[in-house]
């Protein structure tokens, strides 16, 4: 079983519960941000600005707050500016932790992330210490409802998909793509009339580990406690999710 798949739906149904506490809109903002102040402000020759006001629009964030985002990040606004900063770390059981940040403060944001580790028996670690571990992907994610498994490997080839994976526990197939294909893989679905119900871009490792539950709960007790945290965009791990539902 996949462990990248089986932890992506915990981070969906995750990410459900982030979108409930409003911190969703406020991550978005700033990814929308930063991705036009790097690459311009038209989405159309921007491919990251365009997957950002993508997920945007998926959680039904309103077009005015996208807008601005936009604007503040062109420098047509004024306001904070955002640095992306990558911190690295390992949990339990030497789980490798790779978390994406964007501050406007790294003093605060480096303090706020070594606490949340330390006080759940992580640590943070030194740059380059377990970056090599992961590659930047494109992850997209149909509903199995939408089409069959042999309809989308069908146009999945055919767009230059890197992998198809389908978990039986889940009810979404994972597509994974290079980065910059990303965006022009979901183009090709959404033109053969199939769904794309989620693309981003994230951070797979090449190997997974394996715990017990007991290890489980207490990485999922760090993750928990990062995601808190305002600075914070995501974080990957390499661990395989036991069996054994967790508690």
């Amino acid at each position: 079983m996949s462990g990248h798949s089986k932890w992506a739906s915990i981070k969906r149904k995750k990410a459900v519960t982030d979108s409930k506490r409003g911190k969703v809109f406020s991550r978005l903002v700033k990814e929308i941000s930063v991705a036009a102040r790097m690459g311009g402000s038209d989405p159309e020759g921007n491919p990251r600005l365009r997957t950002a006001i993508d997920k945007a629009k998926e959680v039904n964030m309103p077009l005015d707050n996208i807008k601005r985002a936009v604007q503040k990040g062109a420098g047509e606004l004024g306001g904070a500016m955002y640095e992306e900063i990558i911190y690295e770390g390992y949990g339990p059981g030497g789980i490798a932790i790779l978390i994406e940040a964007m501050t406007d403060n790294k003093n605060r944001t480096v303090a706020e992330i070594r606490y949340a580790l330390t006080k759940q028996g992580g640590t943070l670690g030194e740059s380059g210490c377990v970056a090599w571990m992961f590659s930047k992907k494109g992850c997209l994610l149909i509903d199995k409802k939408a089409v069959t498994e042999d309809a989308l490997m069908s146009e999945a080839l055919e767009a230059g998909v890197d992998d198809l994976k389908n978990d039986p526990d889940d009810d979404m197939f994972e597509l994974i793509t290079t980065a910059e294909d990303m965006p022009a893989v979901k183009a090709h679905l959404e033109k053969a009339a199939i769904p794309v119900s989620s693309a981003e871009i994230t951070m797979i490792p090449g190997s997974y580990i394996t715990v017990d539950n007991p290890t489980a709960q207490k990485m999922m007790r760090i993750i928990d406690a990062l995601d808190e945290l305002e600075d914070v965009q995501n974080v990957h791990v390499n661990f395989e999710m036991p069996d054994e539902e967790l508690s």
